[in-house]
């Protein structure tokens, strides 16, 4: 009989990783540069700011007309989604794959910025990246992993559909011979 390696608990490693890399890229952004200022990395390409989003990703909803409300409804669907992300993860994780990866990207994620929201009402981004004339909104290490569990996740769905379709008639299999 050939034992299964569980891989969820080095998955939720992953997670915590990422919340930890999180905090200590946000902690040190916000002692070593002012907010509103930055630092060049590449010219006119790449530069650590500091700006404090009270909104959501791209800063949605940051001109609420209640921003406390706002705020808890941002903690309460973030953390709503971490929690089902969390079973999908312990579901899915007990075998290493890509979805399962990207759950563990999105989790750690997730948690990171609703650390901040908890803690201070505001998220810290700081990452800014122009192309051409392009500004993309500022960002951070958990957005980051957040974007790349989702890109990760359709990959996957987009490389094994003959795979998730196997796994479906297998389990519509044996669930068909054990009500037999």
């Amino acid at each position: 009989m050939s034992r299964i390696r569980d891989w969820r608990p080095w998955l939720l490693c992953v997670s915590a990783l990422i919340v930890f890399l999180d905090r200590v890229t946000k902690h040190w952004v916000s002692r070593h540069i002012a907010e509103g200022d930055a630092i060049a990395v590449i010219p006119r390409l790449f530069r650590i700011t500091h700006v404090e989003n009270p909104g959501a990703a791209f800063s949605l909803f940051t001109n609420s007309p209640r921003p406390e409300v706002t705020r808890w409804m941002l903690i309460g669907f973030s953390l709503l989604a971490a929690v089902a992300v969390s079973i999908v993860l312990v579901r899915i994780g007990r075998r290493f794959s890509l979805a399962a990866l990207s759950m563990a990207l999105v989790l750690g994620g997730a948690l990171g910025n609703v650390w901040d929201r908890i803690r201070t009402g505001t998220v810290v981004d700081f990452l800014e990246v122009h192309i051409v004339h392009y500004h993309w909104p500022d960002f951070n290490v958990a957005d980051s992993c957040i974007v790349i569990g989702g890109i990760l996740l359709l990959l996957d769905s987009l490389l094994s559909p003959s795979a998730a379709k196997e796994q479906r008639s297998g389990a519509g299999a044996s669930e068909h011979t054990t009500r037999a």
